[in-house]
């Protein structure tokens, strides 16, 4: 070999070794690096399963996509008109009616689950999931049964890498956090007292069921919407929203608005799990008459006590109050006639040692009583706030789950999504207890569970002084349908 050739041979092979490490450098190199500001590569973005995507389904996949990090992968609804919209907006995203059927042939392809059906659905359609070691994003409340929140609650806890969120949007609200520290600071005291009130129902409760059988919408899939309830025969207008009113798929007002305006309580207070409560409905039977209040339907209305245990905020017990139906609290002295007690038709108030200090909706513009405490405050900010009220806690819950678990702050994860809703499901206990009847000695039919306090053991899981109402801390699904751990 000359030398020529022997030059020819090297800079072949220098040109060979450096266009390799160009190409390499074009391999390893992340995508979101070479595609500028605002790209992210796919291992970077979110893939979402959409379970229940018509009404509060599609705007809550609509809010995920509004993050920038999330793409719609699938849509599942068992009802196609509810499904139409979203199917549009959303057009590459495969659609299926099962979600069984979608987590069995999809699972490889998503990375997260929102779970927007009727309550009744919840605890399967999460827990499946889970065990697939699929995020889950699942509205409010959590689940239709204090078992199945329990059970959830510990899926979170076992499931390790699985980023979690319940859909009661008002806990990344700034107003639960600047109440937080308002009462840290020492502005009201030491609370013993909350009240909690809200405007529903705004569909029918204290009503039969109807008598009249309807036609099935060819749209609608009416066994996969009953999933884990007792097999009835399709009644017209409780598909898509009147379904909360009645107990084997809802869990009427508190189910609907309890998360939202009792998660400041909580999170304020470091509220868990109640050791009593006790229960006033309105419209009940009297005598041999229906007045109203029916065993299959919610009651109209109903005024709720719990009990909590004394927490490392409080100096002792506290005392939630919750009122639905239009119940509401005395009106506090230090507030003023002609202004807005809440936000009007719903609200929820602290009475401490030293004052008090109420809010609305989802912790909405929190005010000190009396309203001249709010002048020329200097509270120094020590909760973090989350960006974006909107949108913040759909977004929260994305980018947690691209960083992996533990990594980012959730607003309301199972661990406290769990406790805050046993509560509410506690409190529909002492509302159920008086469905609860029995003969007394002349055969006449009574009922032992009207205004009865029920006592709670929280380790064992039931009420210890009344037994009967127990049948309602775990339901018996339909034949077919499971809850797996």
């Amino acid at each position: 070999m000359n030398d020529l050739q022997k030059d020819n041979k090297d800079n072949s092979r220098r040109d060979f070794i450096k266009k390799t490490a160009l190409a390499s450098s074009f391999i390893i190199v992340p995508r979101h690096v070479l595609g500028g500001a605002g790209f992210l590569a796919p291992s970077d973005r979110l893939i979402v399963a959409g379970v229940g995507a018509g009404g509060k389904g599609k705007s809550d996949i609509q809010a995920f996509a509004d993050s920038g990090k999330a793409d719609i992968g699938f849509l599942c609804d068992v009802d196609t008109r509810r499904a139409a919209e979203s199917v549009k907006a959303f057009p590459k995203a495969k659609f299926y009616k099962d979600y069984r059927e979608m987590y069995d042939k999809e699972h490889k392809h998503f990375d997260a689950v929102s779970i927007s059906t009727p309550d009744h659905g919840h605890a399967v359609q999460a827990m499946a999931a889970m065990q697939l070691g699929k995020h889950v994003y699942v509205q409010k409340p959590l689940t239709h049964d204090i078992f199945e929140a329990r059970a959830l609650t510990a899926a979170a806890k076992k499931y390790k890498k699985v980023v979690t969120q319940m859909g009661n949007q008002g806990a990344s609200n700034n107003g639960p956090r600047l109440m937080k520290e308002w009462y840290d600071a020492g502005l009201i005291g030491d609370v013993h007292t909350v009240y909690a009130w809200t405007d529903r129902p705004v569909w029918p409760q204290g009503i039969q069921w109807p008598d009249m059988r309807a036609e099935v919408p060819a749209e609608l899939d009416w066994d996969l919407w009953l999933g884990t309830a007792p097999y009835k025969e399709y009644v017209s207008k409780l598909v898509p929203f009147n379904w909360r009113g009645w107990w084997d798929y809802g869990t009427g007002a508190l189910g609907d608005m309890g998360c939202h305006l009792l998660e400041a309580p909580f999170s304020v207070l470091d509220l868990k799990y109640a050791t009593e409560v006790q229960a006033s409905v309105g419209s009940v039977y009297v005598d041999e008459f229906k007045r109203g209040y029916f065993p299959e339907s919610c009651p109209p209305s109903s005024h709720v006590t719990l009990k909590f245990p004394k927490t490392a905020k409080t100096q002792g017990d506290v005392t939630v109050h919750w009122m639905d139906g239009g119940i509401q609290p005395e009106r506090p002295e230090e507030l003023p006639a002609n202004e807005v007690f809440g936000d009007g038709g719903n609200g929820t108030l602290f009475i401490g040692t030293k004052g008090k200090m109420m809010a609305g909706t989802y912790g909405r513009n929190p005010r000190l009583l009396p309203l001249d405490k709010n002048n020329n405050l200097n509270v120094p900010q020590t909760v973090a706030r989350v960006a974006n009220e909107e949108k913040g806690h759909y977004a929260q819950w994305v980018e947690a789950c691209i960083a992996g678990a533990g990594k980012k702050e959730l607003s309301s994860p199972f661990s406290i999504a769990g406790p805050l809703t046993e509560a509410l499901l506690m409190a529909n206990l002492a509302i159920r207890a008086h469905d609860v009847t029995a003969l007394n000695d002349k055969g006449k039919t009574i009922y032992p569970g009207r205004n009865i306090k029920l006592m709670w053991d929280n380790d064992l899981m039931k009420v210890t002084n009344f037994d009967a109402v127990n049948k309602f801390v775990k339901r018996e699904y339909r034949q077919g349908w499971t809850l797996g751990s």
